[in-house]
């Protein structure tokens, strides 16, 4: 599944650079051929080009293209390129005249903006038809499973089925009536008897459930049985009102399908503005730890035998396991892998206590942020046998590795930091760490950071 989201993620930045392409060649057309521009100062040409590629890095921002998602029509790109068009127009505009008031731009750039809309609406074409012709050889795909025998799933099915550029490929229903249209994999019964042998059942990418709402047993024990196992989870309702789970609504032409979580990290642009600030700040706190690092490792050294840095293997985005990396704050022990750190755990050693109470144990974790295996803020990464008990203990665990883990975190600053000795402590964590996702924003990012930064200056009860 993460392959199919970076495939995406190339698309877009491939859809991005022709953009910038574009608007580099049109730029370039007029600075030779068109009267007025032809005229001025190459100083003032250069602010001209600089202030459109300007322009067009926040338009992009701000619209990012949407041709590269599954279910988008070309109504949806045609409306997605007048706002871009518009909008670049406007804001070059506007920055033109607060770099030069008197230079006159205004008819100029809207005869660069209708010649970008003219090509950017024809590469955008050439784009689509490329998508869907890779998209159709089986590239960049994702597999779906229905569940249910409902009219309105058959609807959807079509509706999928004839737009190639989805990339949809549909490995079947399970239901108790037989479809002409699709394969038949099982019934009802033998999907819910087999969810807790999954690898006895066909299932994809994701799943669309179309059962009714008398039925909510099982929907409700379909929804949790994907978020355990990273699947996409969409309802075709008849009606949602008393599910009794947390629904958003989305639309796949004109039908109807909601889905469980909304992550707004789901939006490649969002996703580009947390890694660039992950870089930054990860870069900056590595620059200014390497004068410490030589102090830090004689102090390791002379309190506990061993090596400088603790590693362990954590679970990370979609549920793919990576090598986390800490300053060692305890004597080399076999229960590492398998045993939370307590109050007083007789496994630290004077200066390791105080590097965890300090968390300066866990500046060695924005290398993984630098190389991308972390956020600065996300869900704390788990041990593996934490993530394996828990999984079975709590119904949407697995639902917090939709997106990277982080050095800090929203349940860490909100009271749900250390040892999780009682079930209802990580299932706090776990409230907030969905919460987190749901409601991401960079000055919420900001907001984290801060308190965790605080958090240094205060005793903590359960910085242990």
């Amino acid at each position: 599944m993460s392959r199919n989201n970076q495939t995406n993620n190339l698309i877009k930045w491939i859809v991005i650079l022709f953009d910038f392409l574009i608007l580099g060649l049109i730029l370039v057309l007029f600075y030779k051929y068109h009267p007025d521009m032809s005229e001025w100062r190459y100083d003032r040409v250069e602010v001209f080009v600089l202030v459109c590629f300007c322009s067009l890095v926040i338009t992009e921002y701000q619209l990012p293209t949407i041709i590269h998602q599954r279910v988008v029509s070309a109504a949806d790109v045609l409306k997605r390129m007048v706002y871009v068009t518009l909008m670049h127009t406007v804001l070059s505009y506007l920055l033109m005249k607060v770099v030069d008031l008197k230079l006159p731009v205004g008819y100029l750039l809207v005869e660069m903006g209708i010649a970008m809309f003219i090509l950017m609406i024809s590469f955008r074409l050439v784009e689509r038809l490329l998508i869907r012709r890779y998209r159709q050889i089986g590239r960049n795909s994702r597999t779906v499973t229905f569940v249910g025998s409902d009219p309105e799933l058959t609807n959807l099915y079509q509706k999928l089925l004839d737009d190639a550029t989805t990339g949809y490929r549909m490995l079947g229903y399970y239901g108790d009536q037989q479809e002409n249209e699709f394969t038949r994999l099982g019934s009802l019964d033998q999907l819910m008897d087999n969810l807790d042998t999954p690898e006895k059942l066909r299932l994809g990418d994701d799943m669309y459930v179309c059962i009714s709402r008398r039925e909510r047993d099982k929907v409700n024990k379909l929804s949790h049985f994907c978020d355990q196992h990273m699947i996409r989870f969409f309802y075709v309702p008849v009606s949602v009102e008393t599910l009794g789970i947390n629904l958003k609504r989305e639309l796949i032409d004109d039908v109807e399908v909601y889905v469980t979580y909304e992550n707004p990290l789901g939006n490649p642009a969002n996703r580009f503005v947390k890694r660039l600030f992950d870089i930054v700040v990860s870069f900056l706190a590595l620059l200014v730890m390497l004068p410490f690092l030589p102090i830090l490792a004689i102090i390791i050294k002379s309190q506990s035998p061993g090596p400088i840095f603790f590693k362990q293997l954590r679970t990370g985005i979609d549920g793919h396991d990576f090598m986390m990396y800490k300053f060692r704050s305890m004597h080399v022990n076999s229960d590492a892998d398998k045993v939370q750190a307590t109050k007083d755990d007789p496994r630290k050693y004077a200066f390791g206590n105080f590097m965890r109470k300090t968390n300066i144990d866990e500046l060695p974790q924005f290398w993984n942020v630098l190389k991308g295996d972390m956020s600065i803020v996300g869900p704390r990464p788990h041990m593996l046998a934490h993530t394996e008990m828990y999984s079975q203990l709590i119904d949407k665990y697995m639902v917090r590795h939709f997106m990277k883990p982080g050095v800090t975190g929203w349940a860490q600053v909100t009271g749900y930091r250390g040892e999780t000795s009682e079930l209802w402590q990580m299932e706090g964590r776990v409230k907030r760490d969905i919460w987190y996702m749901e409601h991401w924003s960079i000055w919420l990012d900001i907001r984290i950071i801060w308190l965790t930064f605080k958090s240094l200056f205060k005793r903590d009860e359960h910085a242990y």
